[in-house]
């Protein structure tokens, strides 16, 4: 942590504890002995702390007597960019919560995030005007699906669902065991249990057309499968990886792309002429063809050919889709 953040922690371990030693402050601050006496005199001298050493209790505390010189006053803390976007991030879902039984128990909730969102001296609504959260392609989901999901999700109870596939237009009823809700790319997602295909599958949440819960108990898949099979390969369509995709971008792209994070496990390379070449293991292409896509022409894929082929077929078909709608 940097000075400042020990500041506030010194502050907060004297106003908790009331006397706190000064092995006790080393310990939770993680500096050494001539750090903590700079900052402690730096509190004293420069911030007017009324901080004393107490010999009867060994420890230091604020000096209770009326303050007769300047205001002691932290200077200015603000977060950094994980942390501010954490706090906004938890902010906006709390505020997109429907009135109904939770509205009681969000509203301190909400109060204590606009506290730490000011303790940066800036109020929680000017922070609130000039940061925004942008939520792209966000899907509405049912909140009746989601409840009864979420039941049987934490009960440990099967489901039985009719889920419509959107790149078949079908739909068909199965049974699952919920393991995980996730949420993706504004998305919520359940990663379950078929018992019709024997397998793990994921279902978008706002694709079920019916849910109806079961009485027997859930199969439990542990974790470590959950992981290998789910969390291993690219985006929400993963699986095992089948193959790794090798991806070269243009120069130009490149300042953006190589710092972009596509996967755990991802390799990049820049390469003499600036290109950059990325690879990503994946299991399903769908996900990934979409993300290539969206370079255009600033991509090439490198390998798997089956791949190429894929996003050259996709790029074909566009091209025939303008060139039919500029004739017409």
């Amino acid at each position: 942590m940097n000075r400042t953040e020990r500041f506030y922690k010194i502050d907060q371990l004297l106003h908790e504890r009331r006397v706190v030693s000064f092995a006790t402050l080393l310990e939770e601050l993680g500096v050494s002995r001539a750090t903590l006496k700079r900052d402690l005199e730096y509190l004293r001298e420069r911030l007017h702390a009324p901080i004393v050493w107490d010999r009867q209790a060994g420890g230091y505390r604020f000096d209770g007597a009326p303050a007769t010189g300047p205001a002691y006053e932290l200077p200015g803390l603000w977060f950094s960019a994980g942390e501010l976007y954490a706090l906004l991030a938890a902010q906006k879902l709390l505020a997109d919560i429907e009135p109904g039984v939770l509205a009681a128990h969000v509203a301190p909730l909400t109060a204590r995030l606009a506290a730490l969102l000011e303790a940066g001296g800036h109020s929680a609504e000017a922070i609130a005007r000039r940061v925004r959260l942008l939520s792209v392609a966000r899907r509405a989901v049912e909140p009746r699906f989601f409840v009864e999901v979420s039941q049987a999700l934490f009960e440990r109870r099967r489901l039985e669902i009719a889920a419509y596939s959107r790149a078949r237009d079908e739909t068909n009823t199965r049974i699952i065991s919920p393991q995980r809700l996730v949420h993706y790319r504004d998305n919520w997602y359940l990663d379950a249990w078929c018992h019709w295909r024997r397998g793990l599958r994921t279902f978008a949440l706002d694709t079920l057309q019916r849910v109806k819960p079961l009485r027997p108990a859930a199969k439990e898949i542990p974790d470590a499968q959950l992981d290998a099979h789910l969390a291993s390969a690219y985006g929400i369509f993963a699986g095992k990886p089948k193959a790794k995709a090798v991806l070269r971008f243009s120069p130009e792209r490149a300042r953006w792309v190589r710092e972009e994070r596509w996967h755990k496990d991802q390799v990049g390379t820049t390469l003499p002429d600036g290109s950059y070449r990325l690879e990503v293991p994946y299991a399903d292409e769908r996900e990934l063809i979409m993300d290539i896509l969206r370079h255009g022409r600033h991509v090439v894929v490198e390998r798997p050919k089956v791949l190429r082929r894929r996003v050259a077929e996709e790029a074909a078909a566009v091209a025939r889709l303008y060139a039919k709608s500029s004739r017409a």
